[in-house]
């Protein structure tokens, strides 16, 4: 099983940026999809942004115009580039790889996961 392990969170502004980052150990990204997900205290994981191995994009409502997601199928490495950042934004941010190479709703739901990460505090505060 693939580990996978999340960077690059912290404390922003509303209105500022901050760049994830999750890479792979004791395996690859293959060809799954690669997607990231929040989770804020008391509340269910929520999908945010997904991608697959050819660069199909897929992203929650909430975060479409102000999110971006790409992924470096070689370093296996895939970023969320969060910007024009609000305090709702504030969770626990985790990479996940599924295990299916198309997006799907089921995907979408928080099913079809292989591997979780450990997940990346954001914090959206002035």
């Amino acid at each position: 099983q693939v580990q996978l392990k999340e960077s690059g969170g912290g404390l922003a502004q509303p209105g500022g940026s901050l760049r994830l980052s999750c890479t792979a150990s004791g395996g690859t990204f293959g060809r799954n999809v690669m997607a990231w997900f929040s989770q804020s205290p008391g509340k269910e994981r929520d999908f945010v942004a997904a991608i697959s191995y050819g660069g199909s994009r897929n992203f929650a409502d909430s975060v479409k115009g102000r999110f971006t997601i790409s992924r470096d199928n070689v370093k296996n490495i895939v970023a969320l580039q969060m910007n024009s950042l609000e305090p709702e934004d504030t969770a626990v941010y985790y990479c996940a790889q599924s295990t299916n190479v198309y997006l799907d709703d089921a995907l979408f739901q928080g099913n079809n996961i292989a591997s979780w990460g450990q997940g990346t505090q954001v914090t959206v505060s002035s």
